[in-house]
């Protein structure tokens, strides 16, 4: 099966990696990217869109059997053309955002649409599946805490180290309230608490930072299934977040680890877990959003829009028996 991707961040990891997994799987994708240049404070016009639509219809001509729009916004650019099947992916803030009715629209002409969590589900209103991105155990895997501080530069004081993996411009995340709280918690402990903001760095060191810090703290307005977070649980990080898209189901029965919906409870949650001084046991937890599962789902989707079955380099491989006499 070979799959046009058309989607606004072409290198995003969570995509590159599900790639990946599903080329194993005997799917290949070309990468068609809106025009026009983006960053973590800076959006793509609606100009950029426009003038995307007329390359998406000349690739959709070159025989493809789906096409996977990733994002509300790249729905309508998928659809203009009428020939090739759609999957649409939403990601969370295409649903919560004010790019929703253009999500809620596309959505209903699309063969199938993924969302990454029930919250998006229920706030898109549309027949969808939910299947949340998956996390490469092989690269986030636990590692001695100690070993990763030196890795990552970070230096083996007494000082709680609280990671904060995403850029301040994106305003989303809410960095000063990541900031407010870390501040709060850093006056009331006699241990001192610092909040490691990282961002651009390469993500296979991502997961150094995740075994480096003492806690992931993710303060987001709005989720759908956050990629670091699952991250960290694979690293056995602790996690005290707001309560975002599928946060709460990601984080059921993981300790130390906790949950909140006011600044009051972030504080306190951060608290404990920077006393009780442990690991999680997420891994077991992240387990259920493995990039193995994720994707084997993610395949049935594309089985689904297309009606055809897709022949794994496994079964392509195996040399066909003929009937008839055989010659030993």
């Amino acid at each position: 099966m070979d799959v046009l991707t058309l989607t606004t961040y072409a290198d995003a990891p969570f995509m590159t990696q599900q790639q990946a997994a599903l080329e194993e799987r005997g799917v290949s994708f070309s990468t068609l990217s809106v025009a026009g240049e983006v960053a973590a404070d800076v959006d793509r016009s609606p100009t950029d869109y426009l003038r995307t639509i007329p390359r998406v219809i000349t690739e959709a001509r070159t025989g493809h059997d789906l096409i996977h729009a990733h994002y509300g916004l790249t729905g309508p650019l998928a659809l203009a053309q009428f020939r090739t099947p759609v999957v649409l992916s939403l990601w969370g803030s295409d649903v919560h955002g004010p790019v929703a009715p253009i999500s809620r629209l596309s959505a209903q002409f699309c063969d199938e649409v993924v969302v990454m969590s029930e919250e998006m589900r229920t706030a898109l209103g549309v027949d969808c599946r939910v299947i949340p991105d998956g996390v490469d155990l092989e690269r986030f895997q636990p590692e001695p805490q100690a070993q990763a501080k030196r890795r990552v530069g970070w230096d083996d004081s007494d000082a709680a180290d609280v990671l904060f993996p995403y850029p301040p411009a994106r305003e989303v995340k809410n960095h000063p309230r990541a900031e407010r709280i870390v501040t709060v918690v850093d006056n009331l402990l006699e241990r001192p608490v610092r909040l490691r903001t990282v961002h651009g760095v390469a993500h296979d060191a991502v997961a150094d930072y995740m075994n480096a810090a003492d806690a992931l703290l993710l303060t987001s307005d709005s989720e759908g299934s956050p990629n670091s977070v699952k991250e960290a649980l694979a690293c056995n990080c602790p996690v005290v977040a707001t309560d975002v898209g599928d946060v709460q189901e990601r984080l059921a029965g993981v300790e130390p680890s906790h949950v909140a919906s006011s600044d009051e409870e972030l504080v306190r949650g951060l608290i404990d877990v920077i006393e009780r001084g442990e690991r999680s046991n997420g891994r077991e937890a992240a387990r259920e959003v493995s990039i193995d599962r994720t994707a084997d789902r993610m395949l049935a989707v594309y089985e689904a829009a297309t009606g055809q079955a897709v022949e794994t380099r496994a079964e392509s491989e195996t040399p066909r028996v003929q009937d008839g006499p055989q010659l030993r």
